[in-house]
Parts: structure tokens; C-alpha cells; sequence
């Protein structure tokens, strides 16, 4: 059997804003561990701390104490310039408010992370093509050429979900993607998400509807910067996970 590989692992993470009388604990001890192919989400009461975890997850923040690991890279007292890279090479994002370029195209809007990308050394016209082919995988070939006022919400957070693909991640990151859209638009990116996740991504979701988290395979709710429950919702397990065990049948 295949030992499936971790990408997030936090051992006592935690952060303190502050000093003295005044510092206030947003995340105390906090341990957790997801492995490839995973999706999870992260729930939790405002002042929970669930945006101080995301912010050190997505390499936004570094904790005041603990490690945390990224795909086996103890990334916890990086400065700003290596977390800057770890978070081209690494990571993709989704947000709730879509962060699109306005007067800028669908397709430009998704080839942004690859233009500020110095590693990579590829000539702009394959830039542009993978760009393309990203934006059809996520149901928009008809649309690369719109602006994001001319989309409608759902087809911009498709616009936001092409620009997180685009540099193959090892960890895609959604804090609240469905928050800003109508019930049936909403439903829509869950389902695209699901397709992601049945492809291979490994997604950590940030959201406060628990319709949305039943999408996952555990939700883990945090409270007074300390996990206080993880549910396992009995569905969308990990794909590594499903591939070791038909690997074991075969």
C-alpha cells in the first residue's frame, strides 16, 4: 500500500495579537492534519479564529508558536518574500468577493498568477493556451473574453476558480466561495468543487452554511481559537485514500 502524502500538518499552532494585559489568543495549540485528496472544510462562530487559521494556511500569517507544514515544508517563520513564493508555487485561491481585475478579461484575469510567476519559463503564447484550456474545464470556453462586469456571479467565481488552477497547487484555498451568490449558483461551484475534488485536488473550504460543509469529507469546528469538534460527514473521502484501496483489490 501506497503512503499517501500529506499536505497541511500543524502541530500547537498558535497565535497571539498583542502584548501583555492586552494580547488577545486567536489560535491556541491547534493541531491538524490533511492528507492529498482530501476536502475540508473549517467552521466556526465569529472570533473563533477560523480567519487567523486560513491566513496561516494560505502563507498570509505566520504563528506566534508551533510548525506548521505545507506539503512537508515547515513553512512557519518564512518572511514575507518566501511566503510570496510558497504561495505562487503553492497554493490557490478563492474568495468570497471573486477579486477579479475589472475592464480585464476572463482569460487575462486567469493568466495573473502565471505573469507574476518568474520561475517559470514559458513563452507567453503556452501561458495563454493553458489559461484557455482552464477556463473551458470550468464550463467558461464561451466566455474568455468577457470582463467580469459582463458575468454573471457564478461565472465570475468560475473565473476566480480557473485563476486558482492555473498553476496546479498542491492546496486549493475557498474562504466562503459561495457566499456573495443565490442558493442555485451557490450549488453550482459546490458541484464544480466536488468535480475538482473527485480529480484529485486537495481543498480546505472557510464557511459558515453547513449545506455547504456537507459537501466535505470533515468539517472542523473551531471555537475560542481551539478545535472543538470534528464531524466526519460520511461522504467524499479522500481520493488517495479510495486509490489505496483499489489498489488493495486489485
Amino acid at each position: 500500500m501506497t503512503a499517501t502524502r500529506t499536505i497541511i500538518e500543524t502541530m500547537d499552532l498558535t497565535k497571539i495579537y498583542g502584548m501583555g494585559d492586552v494580547s488577545v489568543t486567536a489560535l491556541d495549540s491547534v493541531n491538524i492534519h490533511i492528507e492529498a485528496g482530501e476536502f475540508v472544510a473549517i467552521m466556526g462562530p465569529s472570533g473563533s479564529g477560523k480567519s487567523t487559521l486560513l491566513n496561516i494556511l494560505g502563507c498570509l500569517s505566520t504563528p506566534t508558536s508551533g510548525k506548521y507544514l505545507l506539503d512537508g515544508k515547515d513553512v512557519s517563520n518564512l518572511d514575507k518574500v518566501e511566503l510570496a513564493e510558497i504561495r505562487s508555487r503553492k497554493l490557490g485561491y478563492i474568495f468570497q468577493s471573486y477579486n477579479l481585475l475589472p475592464r480585464t478579461t476572463a482569460l487575462r484575469n486567469v493568466m495573473l498568477p502565471l505573469l507574476y510567476d518568474r520561475s517559470r519559463k514559458v513563452s507567453a503564447e503556452k501561458w495563454e493556451e493553458l489559461a484557455k484550456a482552464t477556463l473551458e474545464a470550468v464550463g467558461l470556453g464561451d466566455r474568455i473574453h468577457h470582463q467580469p462586469q459582463e458575468l454573471s456571479g457564478g461565472q465570475q467565481q468560475r473565473v476566480a476558480i480557473a485563476r486558482a488552477l492555473i498553476n496546479d497547487p498542491v492546496l486549493i484555498i475557498a474562504d466562503e466561495p459561495t457566499g456573495n451568490l443565490d442558493s442555485h449558483s451557490g450549488e453550482e461551484i459546490m458541484l464544480l468543487l466536488d468535480k475538482l475534488h473527485d480529480q484529485g485536488a486537495t481543498l480546505v473550504i472557510v464557511t459558515h452554511d453547513p449545506i455547504v460543509a456537507a459537501h466535505t469529507a470533515r468539517t472542523i469546528h473551531l471555537k475560542d481559537g481551539r478545535i472543538d469538534t470534528i464531524v466526519h460527514n460520511g461522504n467524499n473521502a479522500s481520493r488517495a485514500s479510495k486509490k489505496e484501496v483499489s489498489h488493495a483489490a486489485d
